[in-house]
């Protein structure tokens, strides 16, 4: 099930206080890293906001687990996507500031985008399934 916008992306929905947190980050690197910024600021710039008690529970957020399967070499991840300080790709923990990381934020189970990878090769990635994190709510 892929649903897409006349952009052929589909949906991005975000929780406020991320959507406010993130565009500052994508800001702050727009010089040492301008693709990533780009990209993430133009995910920002489309997605529906929500508070932290309604964003639907099979959204990718901050610090949800996500599998996710790359169409191209039927390799399935699961990573958990974190703020850079807390990136540790040993550990499964992917930084917002990777075109994975930024790809992959707001997106719905049964998601699938084209996403550029490191070199700028475009992927297809899939979510199969998304952990949200205990927010306290």
């Amino acid at each position: 099930m892929t649903k897409s916008t006349r952009t052929g992306r589909p949906p991005v929905h975000l929780i406020s206080t991320e959507a406010d947190n993130l565009t500052n980050l994508a800001l702050g690197v727009a010089e040492t890293m301008p693709q990533v910024s780009e990209l993430l600021l133009r995910e920002i710039a489309r997605a529906t906001i929500h508070g932290p008690a309604h964003i639907p529970s099979d959204i990718v957020t901050m610090h949800s687990t996500v599998q996710f399967k790359d169409e191209a070499s039927g390799a399935e991840r699961t990573v958990r996507l974190v703020y850079p300080a807390e990136a540790d790709i040993s550990a499964g923990r992917i930084s917002i500031l990777t075109p994975v990381g930024a790809g992959l934020l707001g997106l719905r189970e049964g998601h699938s985008i084209k996403w550029p990878d490191r070199e700028g090769r475009e992927r297809r990635l899939t979510i199969l399934k998304v952990i949200q994190p205990d927010r306290g709510l």
